[in-house]
């Protein structure tokens, strides 16, 4: 047990899907894996253990923002022992070629802040994804039929930003979509010498002002989490 998780020596696997919400947590365990079992419900963040396709899988909500999923990722790595990390979540897109529904698969992460910056003091470091998860879910999407963008994203501390000339320049730059955890996941992931991706799905346009609706969201997001696991496996 750690400070902010209750499961127990071995309860966690080294496969680790990391949902923000741990409400979806429950959901894409319950979905997609076979004889989940709660492992943690420590302050309300869900995980669950089961097996997908024989192989052994936990999926940990994250919270929501870079400094809940450093937490979390921090004590999953360093006391469980996790040697592959995928975030599944919603992300906002930019250009307009991306469209609500879409998978985004995080390249590299820009950010103004995480809880890793005070570390490089004034190194811009770039995390980036794990190329073979990369690869792998890329291939995974085009297999399925699902549309699929590759690049940098953009990763903020702040989900009511009030800044749209950064949003202007981020998307002048291309940088697909903007959510709030990734960068940290990468950062910690390069730290520790484990494996990280970003899997996301596309629930709004930033651009446009399209969103998914509510009732539509978990349907949306299957795919992302079936990429996902095949990165992880195959």
């Amino acid at each position: 047990m750690t400070f902010h998780i209750g499961a127990k020596p071995g309860d966690i696997a080294e496969t680790v899907l990391l949902p923000g919400d741990p409400y979806r947590a429950r959901w894409a365990a319950q979905t997609f894996l076979k004889d989940a079992v709660l492992v943690n419900e420590v302050r309300g963040m869900l995980g669950y253990t089961g097996t997908w396709n024989g192989h052994r899988v936990t999926i940990h909500g994250s919270g929501m923002g870079m400094p809940s999923l450093s937490i979390y990722v921090n004590e999953l790595i360093r006391d469980y022992g996790a040697k592959t990390l995928i975030r599944v979540g919603s992300t906002g897109a930019l250009p307009e070629h991306v469209k609500v529904r879409d998978v985004i698969l995080a390249q590299t992460c820009s950010t103004i802040g995480s809880p890793s910056r005070s570390i490089f003091r004034e190194l811009n470091f770039a995390p980036c994804a794990d190329f073979g998860l990369l690869a792998k879910a890329h291939a995974a999407a085009l297999a399925k039929g699902t549309p699929v963008h590759v690049g940098g994203i953009f990763s903020s501390d702040t989900f009511y930003d009030e800044r749209p000339d950064l949003t202007a320049e981020l998307k002048r730059h291309g940088c697909l979509g903007v959510e709030m955890e990734a960068a940290e996941l990468y950062m910690l992931a390069a730290r520790h010498g484990a494996r990280a991706l970003a899997v996301l799905t596309v629930s709004d346009h930033i651009t446009t002002g399209e969103a998914l609706p509510a009732d539509q969201r978990e349907r949306s997001f299957g795919a992302m989490i079936e990429i996902a696991l095949t990165a992880a496996f195959s």
